[in-house]
């Protein structure tokens, strides 16, 4: 019986309010190996400036993603989802420090000048903010802001510009493309504006597009499309995508693998099947536990309690132990993440009890 199944929240429960999770992703190369990720970050650290100090943000933070996969992020606010993101990009305040590697397609990008990232930016890597309307400069038309997305990292005439601008607004699914051309984002809905920002992250060909709560201003029926838009995107175009989600429910529908944020750190990971249903950290369990649930009328679910520490006042050991029920003495060592399964990390010296297998000594 998994942890789900003892907490009242079993595999069947799961599938219903959640979703079917998408299946693992795999992906042979032509010699029968597994390839290299196309993004690999390894023991990410980031510290920025405040009050003359530096605070760290970022800690040991290690994640994969494979060209056609669907990586998702989640956790609560402030856990470091969105600088996860900004640190990929390197769009960090003046005097952050970033440790680690990011390597994308086999290249270091903690070694490039700014300039060299400029042409990283949008040419391999595309960036969907959350929300679509603010992202879109006001003043300008659809058309004028894709085809300077376009001719940005890409040698094309206006005319050859507008064309392919044409042909990813087709892509994205927007109806009658020429039209939206010529007009302004105030004079499309939310949802249209989305479809421009995902043409615009994909406009000159990015392998990577990280989509930072894509779909929290739409509502559920357009976050559907969305959703299913970037699946398609990921199958299709075999695009690595990042996506960034307080929605377990989007999260279980489209992604294939799993990254379970808090205080700067991952706490769990692994594939989405596996670790919805059986999550081995009990914050995993408690985010889970928060999902509303319409089959039961009338019962409310209980939050977490407490909140995330802020930067720079993390605990010793583990950072969730403040407001962690299964919490206990060995909790106060600090924590690595470690392997419980194949592709399933946590970090959590409780998981093999929670897990319900015998562990000397515990």
């Amino acid at each position: 019986m998994d942890l789900l199944s003892r907490s009242g929240w079993g595999a069947t429960a799961m599938s219903t309010v959640l979703g079917r999770p998408a299946q693992p992703y795999r992906q042979a190369s032509a010699g029968g190996g597994r390839p290299e990720p196309y993004l690999v970050v390894s023991g990410l650290g980031l510290t920025l400036p405040r009050n003359g100090q530096m605070v760290p943000i970022l800690d040991d933070l290690s994640l994969h993603i494979e060209q056609g996969e669907v990586l998702g992020v989640v956790g609560e606010s402030g856990s470091g989802k969105t600088m996860t993101a900004l640190s990929i990009l390197r769009l960090l305040p003046r005097g952050a420090r970033l440790t680690g590697s990011i390597r994308l397609g086999g290249q270091e990008l903690l070694d490039l000048t700014e300039a060299e990232m400029h042409q990283v930016r949008g040419a391999r890597v595309g960036m969907i903010f959350q929300e679509p309307v603010a992202a879109l400069n006001p003043v300008f038309t659809v058309g004028a802001q894709l085809v300077a997305a376009i001719r940005a990292h890409q040698d094309l005439t206006r005319s050859d510009a507008r064309a392919r601008a044409v042909e990813l607004l087709r892509t994205v699914g927007l109806p009658d493309p020429g039209r939206r051309l010529r007009q302004y984002p105030h004079e499309l809905s939310g949802g249209m504006c989305q479809r421009v920002m995902i043409a615009m992250a994909i406009a000159s060909g990015a392998r990577l597009l990280i989509a930072d709560e894509p779909t929290t201003a739409l509502d559920v029926t357009i976050q559907d499309e969305i959703i299913r838009l970037i699946r398609r995107l990921a199958v299709e175009s075999q695009i690595a995508v990042l996506f960034i989600s307080h929605d377990l429910g989007l999260v279980a529908r489209l992604c294939h693998r799993v990254v379970v944020m808090y205080a700067g750190q991952v706490l769990e990971s692994g594939p989405a099947s596996e670790l919805l249903r059986s999550p081995l950290h009990p914050y995993t369990r408690a985010l889970l536990r928060c999902v509303p649930d319409l089959r039961t009328v009338g019962v409310v679910r209980r939050g977490i309690p407490g909140s995330p520490p802020l930067p720079g006042t993390v605990p010793v050991g583990c950072r969730f132990r403040p407001r962690c029920e299964f919490a206990a003495e060995l909790c106060a060592a600090p924590q690595q993440l470690r392997p419980m399964a194949e592709d399933h990390h946590v970090r959590c010296a409780r998981a093999e009890w929670l897990a319900g297998r015998e562990v000397e000594g515990r």
